[in-house]
C-alpha cells in the first residue's frame, strides 16, 4: 500500500471526520450513523460496519459502539436487518409502516446486506491501540457473528450447496444492478399497494432506480410481509432467488475472518464448523465462474443458469481470497480492459455491457466502498499495482468531487447523496494513503 502520510490533504480529514460525527444519532441501544441526513435517515447494516472502519483512526471506543448498535437488532434467527429504524422520518420510504416486521421496541426491515461485520472487527482490532477492550469487544461479538452467518448457510441455503441465496435485489446492496432485473421482473405487481417514493424528491430521479422497478421491489416487500417472514413459506413461493456473487465473496471472506477472530480470543467453539463453511463456500464458487466472460457472475436459481454480466461485484472474489491460480490472469485480464472503457475505476456494471448507465445508482457508477474490497484483494494476491490504481482513484474523486454516495466512471462527478458516510469512513481509513 502507498504510505502517503496521513495529513497530506488535512481538510479533507477534517471534513471527513465532521461527517461522521454530523451523521452521528443516538438510539436506545447507543450511537449510530446515518449514511446521510433526509435520503437515509435510519441505521444501514452494511453501512455502519464500514463507517466504524473511519471512526477506528480517531475514535476506537466509537468504532466499536457502531458495530454494537447493528447487533442489538439482530434477529432471533440469527438475520442483521438492513434497516433499523431507531427513530420515525417522513423522508425515506419504505419505513417501518411498509416492512411490518413486528420488530419492538425499535423497528427493522426484514431482509439483511452483505456480512462485511466480521471483516469489519478484524480490521479495526489490526489497527486498534486499545487491544484489551478491542478482545473483550470481539468476545461478545463472536456469538452473534456466527449466528449471523449460520443464518446465511442454514436458512438461506438450506441445501447445503455452499452458495447463500439472495431474495430481494436490496439485500445485494448493489439494488438496481442489471444483473437483477429478469429475475425481477418475474415478481408479480398485480395487487401492488399504492406508494410515493422519497428518494427522487431529494435525488435527480437520473441517479435512481426506475419506477418500473421500484414497483417489483416493492411487490417482493409485500410477499415478505404476508408471509411472516418465514422462510419455510416464503422459499417455495419467492420468484427471485439469486446466488449473488458479492454477498457469497463477502461472506467467505467473512468467515475467513471469523476464523481468525476465534483464534484471536482462543474461542474454539464453533470453529470446526466454520472451517466446514470455508471448505463448502470455495468449492462452491467453481460455479459462480462464466467463462465467456472471464469474470465471476451471479447466478439466476430459479431459472438455472448464469448471469452473464461483468459489474464490480464480479471481482469481490479477489476480497475472498477464493480466485485459484489458473482463473487469477483472466480475471485480471478482464479488469484491465475497463480501462479503456471508463477514466476511474471501478465502475459498477462494465461499460461493454449493453445496461451501462454511467449516473444510475449500481448501473455504471463507481463506489468506494466497493473499490476498497476489492484493492484489498488484489493486495492479498501481491497485485499492488493494480490495488493502487484504484487506491488513487478513488482519492482522485474524492478530492475533486466530494464525499458523494458514488461517482460518474467517465467524468468523476459526485452522484447521489452528498456528505455521505462510507465515503468519508473509506477517506479515512484508506483512501488518504493514495492522494
Amino acid at each position: 500500500m502507498n504510505t502517503a502520510p496521513a495529513h497530506a490533504y488535512p481538510q479533507m480529514t477534517e471534513q471527513a471526520t465532521r461527517i461522521l460525527e454530523q451523521n452521528t444519532r443516538s438510539g436506545d441501544s447507543g450511537r449510530y450513523t446515518v449514511p446521510t441526513d433526509k435520503l437515509y435517515p435510519f441505521q444501514w447494516n452494511w453501512d455502519s460496519c464500514l463507517t466504524a472502519l473511519g471512526f477506528a483512526g480517531f475514535d476506537e471506543p466509537r468504532a466499536w459502539e457502531e458495530i454494537r448498535t447493528l447487533f442489538a437488532h439482530q434477529w432471533e434467527n440469527g438475520m442483521v436487518p438492513h434497516i433499523v429504524f431507531h427513530q420515525n422520518s417522513d423522508s425515506y420510504f419504505p419505513g417501518p409502516n411498509v416492512w411490518q416486521t413486528g420488530r419492538s421496541p425499535v423497528a427493522t426491515s426484514g431482509i439483511s446486506q452483505p456480512p462485511v461485520a466480521a471483516s469489519c472487527v478484524r480490521l479495526i482490532y489490526e489497527q486498534s491501540q486499545d487491544r484489551k477492550q478491542a478482545r473483550a469487544e470481539i468476545r461478545a461479538l463472536l456469538p452473534k457473528l456466527f449466528a449471523y452467518h449460520r443464518w446465511y448457510l442454514t436458512e438461506r441455503d438450506p441445501d447445503g450447496t455452499g452458495l447463500a441465496e439472495t431474495w430481494h435485489p436490496w439485500e445485494t446492496g448493489r439494488d438496481n444492478s442489471a444483473e437483477w432485473e429478469e429475475a425481477l421482473f418475474r415478481v408479480s405487481t398485480d395487487n401492488l399497494e399504492p406508494y410515493h417514493r422519497r428518494d427522487t424528491d431529494l435525488v435527480d430521479a437520473a441517479q435512481r432506480p426506475p419506477k418500473k422497478e421500484y414497483d417489483h421491489y416493492l411487490a417482493l416487500v409485500q410477499l415478505f410481509r404476508e408471509n411472516n417472514y418465514d422462510h419455510q413459506t416464503l422459499r417455495p413461493v419467492l420468484p427471485f432467488r439469486i446466488a449473488d456473487v458479492g454477498i457469497n465473496a463477502i461472506l467467505l471472506r467473512a468467515n475467513r475472518d471469523l476464523l481468525w477472530l476465534m483464534q484471536v480470543v482462543e474461542q474454539h467453539e464453533n470453529e470446526e464448523t466454520v472451517q466446514n463453511w470455508v471448505t463448502l463456500q470455495t468449492e462452491a464458487f467453481e460455479k459462480l465462474w462464466c467463462a465467456e466472460k472471464q469474470a465471476y457472475c451471479s447466478y439466476d436459481l430459479i431459472a438455472e443458469k448464469q448471469i452473464d454480466m461483468v459489474t464490480s461485484g464480479s471481482f469481490l472474489p479477489l476480497f475472498a481470497h477464493a480466485v485459484p491460480k489458473d482463473k487469477l490472469p483472466l480475471l485480471l485480464e478482464t479488469m484491465d480492459s475497463l480501462t479503456s472503457h471508463a477514466d476511474f475505476l471501478v465502475p459498477s456494471l462494465s461499460p461493454e455491457e449493453p445496461d451501462f448507465d454511467r449516473l444510475r445508482y449500481w448501473r455504471g457508477p463507481v463506489w468506494a466502498i466497493v473499490n476498497f474490497m476489492i484493492a484489498k484483494g488484489l493486495e492479498s494476491y501481491g497485485e499492488e499495482d493494480r490495488a493502487t490504481r484504484i487506491g488513487t482513484d478513488t482519492a482522485t474523486l474524492l478530492k475533486s468531487h466530494g464525499f458523494y454516495e458514488y461517482f460518474d466512471p467517465i467524468d468523476g462527478t459526485g452522484l447521489g447523496g452528498d456528505s455521505f458516510t462510507w465515503t468519508a469512513a473509506m477517506w479515512l481509513y484508506w483512501a488518504q494513503h493514495y492522494a
